[in-house]
């Protein structure tokens, strides 16, 4: 019990650092990929919920920026709930999405003039709580709006997933500045899973986990998301011809 002479601003602030104290002690869900050599590198054995997660294509290509997309798509098409998708760029396939087994019944699409609303707009979703994820496809994420985009994501436990699109090649470089996202992705497109017969077999992505808090970075040779969202190690890494690679360096 605080003294009665006691100065409010203190004990303001105490209150606070108690309540950060109890968000942190507040345990972290997480959600697995499904695919136990991604899931064995991710600390806690999936994506972690309470967090945001940066994804982009490999490059400044709309063929591996369109991967990403589908990638994130399969993500919060594991989750439960809501999606909100923001964007200021009015090019995304639904139907593509739904491929992937998010169908549109499930999102709610936001749709700004610029790139700052799509941030702002990725903020409140994530601070709203009770959604299955909150993705946003932007080709900056400065460091302070990153860390704007993480603590609400701490506060409510959502799930951010943020894609970085590019409009012209420059901008690739962007993506190796520092920020506060948990977890750093890029996808790029290999060929097709060979058939016996002819014809076009599933489509491959080259997975790199590029940054993961408390965790290794590695890489990947996987089948590209079903009807459910589910990924799958490629036949060829599973036969040993392209080893699936984990990076010593600690991050």
């Amino acid at each position: 019990m605080a003294r009665p002479n006691a100065n409010p601003v203190i004990s303001e602030l105490r209150a606070r650092i108690q309540h950060l104290d109890g968000m942190a002690a507040r345990p972290k869900n997480v959600l697995p990929f499904g695919v136990s050599e991604i899931d064995e590198t991710l600390p806690g054995g999936g994506l972690a919920y309470g967090a945001i997660h940066e994804i982009a294509g490999g490059g400044a290509g709309a063929v591996n920026g369109a991967a990403a997309a589908l990638f994130a798509a399969g993500i919060a098409a594991r989750t439960r709930g809501i999606v909100v998708w923001c964007l200021a760029r009015a090019d995304l396939f639904a139907p593509a999405l739904a491929q992937t087994g998010l169908h549109p019944d499930r999102v709610i699409y936001v749709e700004a003039i610029r790139e700052d609303y799509v941030l702002e707009a990725c903020e409140e979703a994530l601070r709203f709580g009770g959604l299955g994820a909150v993705v946003a496809e932007t080709a900056r994420l400065p460091m302070v709006a990153s860390r704007r985009l993480q603590l609400a994501a701490e506060a409510s436990g959502a799930l951010g997933l943020i894609i970085r699109r590019w409009r012209r090649p420059a901008e690739a470089g962007e993506f190796g500045r520092p920020t506060a996202a948990v977890s750093r992705w890029r996808i790029c497109v290999l060929p097709s899973e060979p058939l016996p017969v002819p014809g076009i077999g599933r489509t491959r992505w080259h997975v790199e986990l590029i940054r993961i808090k408390a965790g290794e970075s590695a890489e990947f040779i996987l089948e590209a998301c079903d009807g459910q969202g589910r990924l799958r190690i490629s036949s060829d890494a599973a036969d040993g011809s392209h080893q699936t690679r984990r990076s010593v360096h600690s991050r």
